[in-house]
């Protein structure tokens, strides 16, 4: 619960950039200490660099680890060089394994190897095994941390069993069942050893076919099951059947809101662990980057304008009217690349329908691109009183609009292929497609056409 100085109602954010500029630090530590870490780690991310120092200091020291493994990646960074080894081993030292396999590649050297000699056996143990495998895999959002008891025990045994326990593992919805060898054989619900009969034995009421996902899946791959089945938590298993850990589903609504940050985020040029704070030089050559890029697709749309320079003095209305071309055709094609990428991470788009996808959007942009044509056609002839100049902006329309709902579907197939994520770079490729064909076909047609 919130301390009463801060009022019900009002932004955390707001109240600890009031607090750290009263002075008010031992009000905004207890505060702090009622909130969940999650809170904490987005107050904390919110902070220009001088009050977010302020408020790293007064975080009680029992939050610091589970506040440092909600931060992004940058914000993290920069409060790591910030603390001296001893603070780092002892915050980071506290982390869950799934957490801390996350965090300790970020550390200094002569830290992790500290960490690590300082962690229990059984913990250490735990997180070479976290660690063998790669990043984005199923095997590094796995916590070994798992409940597992043998197919030929009875419910009222695994109840008593269960007693013992002072707390389960965080979003136990099963147990796992493994036989003498530690293979999975299915999951025994806690809803059946609650309602079921004492003397039952645990094969006879377990779900044997239950989900798994080997330790090397990739982690989209297991984010799209857990939405197509509504798990709540699944079995990793390696390429023997062995029980290796579990994936719940707090790991899932993370990683399926930090791919849909990743995927805004990339649109424009920019990372995930982009901190909305950092200093004004990072920040500005990381923007610098992608504006270079975007100069390059500018300058090839200008250079078919170019081109047409004769044309476009013979006749302003050309250069009047060439915004509405590429900008329709721009808009058409932005709408197919989004829904494409979307399918695409949602597993929708295979082999088998591809095809129906591209002449269905072919067909979608011939119709849009007739409609809309007649509509500016009559604009133009209402504005400029020139019924060849509106016959020629209704026809560049048409292609424009086809050959962005075409290149909405290829783009980014195309990219995938070729191992290039399509939310970094669909758009920018797309929208220089679409200029440029834009403006070929209506400078084109109007210097066909239109002029001697």
């Amino acid at each position: 619960m919130q301390p009463s100085h801060w009022e019900p109602g009002i932004d955390p954010i707001v109240a600890a950039l009031a607090d750290i500029e009263a002075g008010r630090f031992e009000e905004l530590r207890i505060a702090l200490a009622g909130l969940p870490a999650s809170e904490v780690a987005r107050v904390l991310e919110a902070m220009p660099p001088e009050q977010r120092t302020a408020l790293w200091e007064v975080v009680p020291v029992e939050q610091e680890a589970d506040v440092l493994s909600e931060l992004n990646e940058e914000v993290r960074g920069g409060i790591f060089e910030e603390m001296d080894h001893a603070e780092l081993v002892a915050a980071t030292g506290q982390m869950d394994v799934e957490d801390l396999a996350d965090v300790i590649e970020e550390l200094p050297e002569e830290v992790s190897s500290a960490l690590i000699d300082a962690l229990e056996a059984d913990h250490r143990r735990r997180l070479e095994a976290v660690l063998a495998y790669d990043e984005e895999t199923a095997g590094r959002l796995m916590s070994t941390d798992v409940l597992s008891v043998r197919p030929g025990a009875s419910l009222g045994v695994v109840l008593r069993w269960l007693r013992r326990h002072s707390e389960l593992p965080p979003y136990t919805d099963a147990l796992m069942v493994i036989d003498n060898e530690g293979r999975y054989l299915g999951k025994l619900s806690l809803e059946r050893i609650v309602t079921g009969d004492p003397d039952a034995l645990v094969e006879a009421v377990m779900e044997p076919a239950a989900e798994t996902v080997r330790a090397d899946a990739d982690e989209s791959d297991v984010a799209a099951l857990f939405q197509r089945r509504q798990l709540i938590s699944v079995a990793v298993v390696d390429d023997q059947n062995r029980l290796l850990g579990r994936i719940t589903v707090d790991e899932m609504v993370d990683l399926i809101r930090d791919e849909a940050d990743n995927a805004l985020l990339k649109s424009a040029g920019l990372s995930e662990d982009a901190d909305l704070f950092a200093p004004i030089l990072p920040s500005a050559r990381r923007r610098a980057i992608w504006l270079g890029i975007n100069l390059i697709t500018v300058f090839l749309a200008a250079g078919v304008i170019g081109r047409f320079q004769a044309e476009i003095d013979k006749m302003v209305a050309l250069a009047v009217l060439l915004p509405v071309v590429a900008s329709m055709g721009g808009i058409a094609g932005s709408q197919t690349l989004t829904l494409t990428i979307r399918g695409m991470a949602l597993g929708q788009i295979v082999r088998g329908n591809i095809r129906w996808l591209t002449i269905k959007e072919l067909a979608v942009g011939a119709l849009n691109g007739v409609v809309w044509a007649v509509v500016v056609a009559v604009a133009t002839w209402l504005w400029f009183r020139d019924v060849g100049l509106s016959i020629v902006i209704g026809c560049a329309l048409v292609l424009n609009l086809v050959a962005a709902s075409l290149s909405g579907v290829i783009v980014p197939l195309t990219l995938k292929r070729m191992g290039i994520d399509p939310a970094l770079s669909g758009a920018v490729i797309l929208t220089t497609v679409t200029d440029v064909i834009g403006f070929l076909s209506f400078l084109g047609l109007a210097s066909w056409f239109l002029l001697p």
